[in-house]
């Protein structure tokens, strides 16, 4: 099983990995189904099923949906310019993109959000169609948006999950088990191992531009988000708070009275300043997700600003190894929040920027599982319940204790050896059975918890 940094990072645009950024991408992949048919097409439609109709006016699902079928992607985002064909689209109900004859598309019609139609795949369901003059159907697809950004078919989907056909890698670990394993056999670091699998399969120069690139996308947003206030989008009125957050705490340096705790706030600032951005439609990278795209550069800001000895040089070690827990919890459960709540999204983060963080304070193999499964155990059954639908409440904050705790979950590891009771194997596989077993009230469709129990406006 091979996945990669670039697949688990992926620089992209908010409020939502699966909700925003699945659905232009899928709808992308419709564009080339279309423009590869013999069929000469009129006209599109889409409709947005399970959880991305419950919460897919929250998430921008259908800006993102028509977006995507006129041409854009996430990593090219370009705000501006998406405002400026959106008011045409709804100006002239039509899309013109490059490679296809003008479609007819007028989103109060062709745009349908089905709440009573569940796809049977996931619960992120979309279907896309094009039409001929005559307005009947002439090619249709399923798509689902599992989490992070990831998109399938439906074909794909029933194919299983292990969809890699790309050349074998020197470590195609499968479980923690078989990761430690190899470490062991092979005297390599979890950062070493998925290392020499990047770079058997794109090289070494593009492991090491890419995940510099990954890192100044994360560090960038932290800082854009410590610089910018003002009220976020959607109708909460919530108030961004980490620029003046951070104000306070640059106040309070070197005046000898700060609670040794304080550094608390600082993990929490940088993640909430992450989410803030995602909230208002910045630009993130998913980290597993765009939901909780703030635990791990908030990690990796508080290893470089406040430990000391910290060095960038460890940053792709940090990335290679949170990617190589990432790609176990995706595999062998989700990370998506529509799947299985919110444990598979901060839940999955945490563990993640635990594994990371351990690893460059010099953690062994041992000791890097054990952060990780620290982390990921202490958010089993944390729900997803977003109010109105929005990345905003409680999802900001929930990121910047998912920071601590996964700082917290590294530090206990590399008191210990390595030795624990739980493997990270069965605490993912119990997340992945509780994620089953949760209610579909608490995973992303905003009809139970706080998303009910709070005023909406």
């Amino acid at each position: 099983m091979f996945l990669s940094v670039f697949d688990m990072f992926k620089v992209g645009v908010g409020p939502s990995s699966s909700h925003t950024m699945g659905p232009m991408v899928a709808a992308a992949r419709f564009l080339d189904l279309m423009r590869a048919s013999p069929f000469r097409f009129a006209g599109v439609r889409a409709s947005l099923h399970g959880s991305l109709a419950f919460t897919g006016v929250g998430h921008a699902s259908d800006r993102a949906t028509i977006l995507g079928l006129a041409g854009f992607t996430p990593e090219h985002y370009d705000a501006e310019k998406a405002d400026a064909v959106l008011a045409d689209i709804n100006a002239r109900h039509t899309i013109e993109v490059a490679g296809l004859p003008p479609l007819s598309f007028d989103p109060k019609r062709d745009l349908v959000f089905d709440y009573e139609v569940k796809l049977p795949g996931h619960a992120n369901g979309m279907m896309l169609m094009a039409t001929d003059a005559q307005g009947d159907v002439t090619l249709r697809e399923t798509f689902y948006s599992i989490g992070g950004g990831f998109v399938m078919t439906e074909a794909e989907l029933a194919a299983g999950k292990d969809t890699d056909e790309g050349a074998p890698v020197p470590f195609p670990f499968k479980s923690a088990a078989e990761m430690l394993e190899m470490a062991h056999a092979s005297g390599k670091s979890i950062a070493a191992l998925k290392r020499a699998n990047e770079v058997s399969r794109n090289g070494e120069i593009a492991l090491r531009d890419g995940t510099r690139r990954i890192w100044q996308v994360m560090s960038d947003c932290i800082d854009r988000g410590l610089a910018t206030d003002g009220i976020l989008p959607g109708g909460l009125n919530v108030k961004r708070r980490a620029k003046g957050i951070h104000e306070k705490l640059l106040a309070e340096r070197g005046q000898n009275l700060t609670a040794p705790h304080t550094v608390n706030d600082w993990m929490c600032v940088y993640a909430m300043a992450v989410n803030e951005e995602n909230a208002a439609g910045g630009q993130v990278v998913t980290a597993p997700t765009n939901g909780a795209a703030g635990v791990m550069p908030a990690t990796l800001r508080y290893y470089l600003d406040h430990v000391p000895g910290a060095s960038t040089a460890h940053v792709e070690d940090f990335l290679l190894t949170a990617a190589a827990i990432g790609g176990l919890v995706k595999f062998n459960a989700s990370i998506s929040g529509a799947e299985a709540g919110c444990q598979a999204e901060v839940g999955s983060a945490a563990a993640m920027s635990a594994a990371g963080l351990c690893a460059v304070l010099g953690g062994t193999p041992e000791q890097v599982e054990n952060a990780a499964e620290i982390a990921l155990e202490h958010h089993l059954g944390m729900t997803c319940d977003p109010v109105k639908g929005l990345v905003q409440v409680p999802c900001i904050e929930r990121n910047g204790l998912g920071a601590i705790k996964a700082v917290s979950a590294a530090s206990l590891a590399l008191r210990g050896d390595g030795t624990h009771l739980v493997p990270l194997d069965a605490c993912i596989e119990t997340m992945r059975q509780t994620g089953e077993d949760m209610s579909e009230k608490y995973k992303e469709t905003s009809l139970g918890g706080l998303a009910v129990n709070v005023p909406n406006c």
